[in-house]
């Protein structure tokens, strides 16, 4: 095993915020959050709007202080210049200089990352290149459209090469093909062995390239672990397409039922494998037809729902 430090370690990271014209209002926007991303894999940061994981990703990146616990970059304590050396980022909303070109500004990028030189100049290019630019490298910026500035945003966290990559909401408001695109240039890093912390609420990008993921919902870390265990941990599922019955009477036979959905003539329900066969059973006793009998393939953003209404009712809060 590897002696290495961990690209990203907190311990109990706390964050409150005071907000009001009297700083005497308080939220809190972090919980006690422990986690650490290993060397090489890409790790979800998952949770709905308001959820801590772009105040985790300030207090990273020293843009914010904790109010309590700590957090370390390759074991340096974040607030630690050196410790932020070998990390790309890329915010929610860059914002970078209009009036530079883009080739300018991942230039500008390298510079500050060290570089110099014809290895400035060959890692612009490159960089450029990887993120699909070039024909755009000597427009101003003010002429990019969304996606073009998230490519342009991306290629300034990665012209240094760094080892850490920290992306907030990398693909928010990305149209399809553009979402597409941003995925394939994050595969592409984890090929070169970086590690990449990825901080997101659309859940199929996280099925798509993580191979971890934290869940957060309302400053607390409530789930974690592989995408797959987190899957498979889950009870097994069938799934009932009844017919002739309405749902209140599909209700009425006694079965505990996870999931149900009524459209039309069709009633659509989930349960547990025993239930489901007994209630194949009452269905046809009832006079109704069961039209389809299938397993019930858990997905990741049934798991996600779910935890997020578990989370809900246990803070007894609405979440933003």
């Amino acid at each position: 095993m590897s002696d290495a430090p961990l690209p990203i370690e907190t311990r109990e990271l706390s964050k409150t915020y005071r907000l009001g014209f009297f700083m005497n209002r308080k939220v809190r926007a972090l919980q006690g959050v422990s986690l650490s991303v290993r060397p090489g894999e890409v790790y979800g940061l998952l949770g709905p709007n308001g959820a801590g994981k772009s105040t985790t990703i300030k207090i990273l990146m020293n843009l914010v202080q904790a109010s309590s616990g700590e957090a370390r970059l390759f074991g340096q304590p974040s607030q630690d210049c050196a410790a932020r050396q070998e990390v790309g980022f890329l915010p929610e909303n860059p914002a970078p200089y209009e009036y530079l070109s883009g080739a300018e500004f991942v230039r500008l990028a390298g510079s500050l990352g060290g570089l110099f030189g014809r290895e400035l100049d060959r890692r612009v290019a490159e960089t450029l290149g990887e993120v699909g630019m070039e024909h755009a490298a000597s427009l101003p910026i003010r002429r990019y459209s969304k996606g073009m500035i998230q490519r342009i945003g991306l290629a300034q966290a990665i012209v240094t090469r760094p080892k850490l990559l920290i992306l907030d909401e990398p693909t928010s408001g990305l149209d399809p093909v553009g979402r597409r695109q941003m995925r394939d240039l994050v595969s592409a890093e984890r090929a070169r062995g970086t590690t990449v912390l990825f901080c997101t609420h659309i859940i199929p990008d996280v099925e798509a390239l993580c191979d971890r993921v934290a869940v957060l919902v309302s400053g607390k870390l409530v789930k974690e672990g592989s995408v797959r265990d987190l899957v498979t941990s889950q009870v097994p599922l069938v799934e009932l397409v009844i017919e002739g019955l309405g749902l209140s009477q599909v209700r009425a036979l006694g079965e505990p039922l996870q999931f149900e959905q009524e459209i039309g003539q069709r009633v659509t329900v989930r349960t547990d494998d025993a239930a489901g066969q007994r209630l194949l059973r009452a269905v046809l006793s009832a006079g109704g037809r069961v039209a389809q009998l299938s397993p019930a393939r858990f997905s990741l953003e049934d798991l996600f729902m779910e935890t997020v209404a578990g989370a809900k009712q246990k803070v007894g809060g609405e979440i933003n």
